[in-house]
Parts: structure tokens; C-alpha cells; sequence
């Protein structure tokens, strides 16, 4: 390129960067006016709408296995999607191999790993094994005090435990009552309470400890993130995860595979669960903190931080589909639709990063006891 053609593109790039530039700080003026003048102005929302429209145009040189490229990130809110994700791109990660990993004071954590036992069980398939199970097993699914994998076949390696259902999704809810009976007849003994997953949930298992920890596990009731549609008391999404009690686990089991209460295959999965529960007296507890911020999220975390629900989601969830950090609780519990790379991004903000000189106070979020 000659000298001119040279100087050119710079005049070029220099006006590109100087107009993008004048955009912005025209943006926070008019936020800031509008403010001034009473008028409730997103400004988050705003400043995050524009710097994604300038994204989209302008992606970074990344290599193709790069899944977080500029243009291509963007909020999952379905199977399909997620599907359509490219996993960790052959990755091997290993959180724990970090030679400066936290000596934190987990006491209370410890204490109510004892008191307040988890049996965490998840919904998989053959086909998922590699590419979304694994990771729930590196990450999160440790913590809990039994880890199980449910799939239409038995994997002695992984391991999962195969059920009689045909795979699909069609058959989530034979396959859902089917890991539940499997957990009632040869773990009830091992755990206080049993929650279900999906293979691209993310859970904090030690804000889950303590939601449960000031609740009955002899009361019939479960808990998770509510929907207010077909089922008046409301049903929990099964992607966000739900957890059952002892009790709802025992009257669940022993009488839901009555099949004139409850349906044993076909229709949505969390709502045939959610019709079933109902009408066994199981409730649909809340689980809210006592700011009424949210604790299981059917989405992730950008998602419910940022907005950008799909339609559906405005008519069932039952707490109005907010968005932002004030309406997420400090101790949340669960994502959905997390992507393998996020889960171990997850793992570093939740259990590694710290910043230095703050040191974090335990609050009390939960209600008084019961339900």
C-alpha cells in the first residue's frame, strides 16, 4: 500500500473511532439529562443495546473454535440453541489443578454439607455425555453429597444409570418419574433432599444448602423457579432444577404412579410433574429470598441480568419476568442453558476471583422456617 493509501485509512479508522466515540458520550448525556429531568432511563440496558449493535459488525480475529467471538454471542434461551453450541472446542479444563486455590473459612459451608444432604440427580442422554455431562460433573456437581446421571442407557464408565424410557424429549416425564422411583428405592437414606437437573444447569450448591436449611424436609413440599400456568399453586421449570423432600420424594413416588392422578408419559415434562404434585397435596413452595429476589433461574445469569426473555416466558413466570441484579438473590441457587465454557467460567468468578481487601459477611436471606 502506498504512502497515501496508507494515510488514508487511518483518516478513515481515526473518523470511524471518533464518530463510535461521540455516540457514546452522547448516549450518557441524554441518560444523564433525562435523569436530571425525572424520566426513568434504562441506562444499562441503553449503553448495552449499542455496544452489542456495534459488535455484531465487528468481530475480533479468533480462531474458529472460538465460540465467544464478537457477533456470535448471544443469549441461549432453548435446547436448540444450546445444541448448536460448540462445547468447549476439544479443551481439557481442570479448575482444580490451580496451585493458588482459596483457603477460604468454609465452616458454615462444611457444617451444613453435614446437616443439609443433597442428592443431586441429572437428566442426560447418550448423546450428551461428552458434551454437556462431563462438565456438570467437573464443575458443580461435586459438591453435592451424591452425584447421579440419568439416561435411556446405562454407561458403566460415565457412569449413568440406563431407565426403560425411550429417549427424546417426548419422554422426559417417564423418564423424570422413573429417576425418582430409582432415588426413592436405592439412595432414600443417603440425603435430605433430592433435586433434579438438567445437563446444562449450573447450581451453587452451597446457596442451596442454606435456602433448605430452614425448611421442613418432612413437609411435602419442593421447591424451584415457578411458573403460574396450568396448575393453580403454580410448577417449577425443569431446566432451572427443582429440589424434593424427604416426604414429597416418599408420597411422590409411593402414590404418583397411580394413573388416574398422574400421568406417567408425554406433555411438557415440569408441568405434567407440577399437575401430578398438586393434586398429591405436595406443595409448590416459594423460593424467593426475604428481598423477594429470585433463587432458581430458568435462564442464564446474562439473560435474567440484561433482559432478552422470549415471549413466552412474560405469561408464565410468576414473578413478573424481571430483570436485574436487584432482582437476583445474592445466594441464587441455579442457571439453565449454560454452555460448557460458562460452567467453568462460573467456577472461577464463584470460587476463585476475590477482590483483595473485601471480605464478604454471611446475610440472612431466608424467611423464618417453614414453608
Amino acid at each position: 500500500m502506498t504512502r497515501i493509501g496508507t494515510t488514508h485509512a487511518a483518516r478513515v479508522n481515526f473518523l470511524i473511532g471518533f464518530a463510535i466515540g461521540f455516540g457514546i458520550a452522547g448516549l450518557l448525556a441524554f441518560v444523564n439529562m433525562a435523569n436530571l429531568h425525572g424520566t426513568a432511563v434504562p441506562y444499562n440496558s441503553l449503553l448495552i443495546q449499542q455496544m452489542h449493535r456495534y459488535d455484531i459488525g465487528h468481530e475480533h480475529a479468533a480462531g474458529p473454535g472460538d465460540m465467544y467471538s464478537r457477533g456470535k454471542e448471544r443469549h441461549i434461551t432453548s435446547h436448540k440453541e444450546l445444541d448448536e453450541d460448540r462445547g468447549t472446542g476439544g479443551r481439557d479444563i481442570n479448575l482444580d489443578s490451580d496451585s493458588h486455590f482459596h483457603h477460604d473459612d468454609n465452616i458454615l459451608a462444611k457444617k451444613l454439607e453435614k446437616t443439609v444432604r443433597v442428592l443431586c440427580w441429572i437428566m442426560t442422554s447418550p448423546k450428551n455425555l461428552d458434551t454437556r455431562a462431563v462438565h456438570v460433573r467437573n464443575t458443580w456437581g461435586k459438591r453435592c453429597n451424591k452425584l447421579l446421571f440419568f439416561s435411556s442407557e446405562t454407561n458403566t464408565t460415565f457412569p449413568t444409570i440406563g431407565l426403560n424410557v425411550t429417549e427424546g424429549r417426548n419422554h422426559l416425564t417417564a423418564k423424570t418419574i422413573g429417576a425418582f422411583r430409582y432415588v426413592y428405592e436405592h439412595f432414600y437414606d443417603e440425603a435430605d433432599w433430592f433435586m433434579k437437573a438438567d445437563d446444562d444447569t449450573y447450581v451453587i450448591v452451597e446457596n442451596l444448602r442454606y435456602f433448605l436449611s430452614d425448611h421442613n424436609t418432612s413437609q411435602p413440599v419442593y421447591f424451584g423457579h415457578k411458573f403460574k400456568k396450568m396448575v393453580k399453586q403454580g410448577y417449577f421449570s425443569g431446566g432451572a432444577g427443582y429440589v424434593l423432600s424427604r416426604q414429597a420424594l416418599k408420597t411422590f413416588v409411593e402414590k404418583g404412579s397411580n394413573t388416574t392422578i398422574c400421568k406417567q408419559d408425554g406433555g411438557a415434562e415440569d408441568a405434567e410433574i407440577g399437575k401430578c404434585m398438586s393434586k398429591l397435596g405436595i406443595v409448590a413452595g416459594n423460593s424467593t429470598d426475604m428481598l423477594g429476589r429470585s433463587r432458581f433461574h430458568c435462564f442464564d445469569a446474562e439473560t435474567h441480568l440484561f433482559g432478552g426473555y422470549p415471549k413466552w416466558y412474560y405469561n408464565y413466570d410468576a414473578d413478573g419476568a424481571k430483570q436485574g441484579q436487584e432482582n437476583i438473590s445474592d445466594y441464587a441457587v441455579s442457571f439453565h442453558y449454560v454452555r460448557p465454557l460458562k460452567m467453568y467460567s462460573m467456577e472461577f468468578f464463584v470460587y476463585h476471583l476475590r477482590p483483595y481487601g473485601i471480605i464478604s459477611q454471611t446475610q440472612s436471606l431466608n424467611f423464618e422456617k417453614g414453608l
